[in-house]
């Protein structure tokens, strides 16, 4: 095993913690201070981030990885959500199809770098980077446990 690889599974809940403070402050600071309103997918995606926040900041400074069940389908939950934004923001006719009635259209492109990179696949890759760690970090508390 790497010792990058060993770095990530003795250090899951920190860097998890990490990646969801950043995500958080992300979407605050385009929220209150560029001021870009967020349309209806963009709630439900901070619906199952912010929480995230909270609960794996009080496992960080427990250290108690006995919340990863708890917290990991928040990340997968959140993350099927930014994958259905995102398609929908790069699929015309599923823009058409499910489209938000109310408020900011969810096909809006506020932020569009290189053409693919969205505020919605910035959420992904925040859910995925948190549920990766906490994979990885289930995955060797299972390995003490049968010891």
């Amino acid at each position: 095993m790497s010792s990058f690889a060993a770095f990530c599974k003795r250090n899951c809940l920190y860097l998890a913690w990490f990646v969801s403070v950043i995500a958080v402050a992300g979407s605050l600071y385009l929220s209150e201070v560029l001021k870009y309103e967020p349309c209806k997918l963009c709630w439900f995606q901070r619906i199952f981030m912010y929480p995230q926040l909270i609960l794996l900041g009080i496992a960080t400074y427990r250290n108690d990885k006995r919340i990863i069940p708890y917290v990991l389908p928040l990340s997968l939950i959140g993350g099927s959500i930014s994958i259905f934004h995102y398609a929908e923001q790069k699929i015309p006719a599923l823009s058409r199809v499910a489209s938000c009635t109310v408020g900011v259209p969810c096909n809006k492109d506020y932020l569009n770098f290189f053409g693919f990179i969205t505020i919605p696949l910035l959420a992904l890759i925040a859910f995925a980077l948190i549920a990766i760690l906490l994979w990885t970090g289930r995955k060797e508390e299972a390995q003490d446990t049968e010891q």
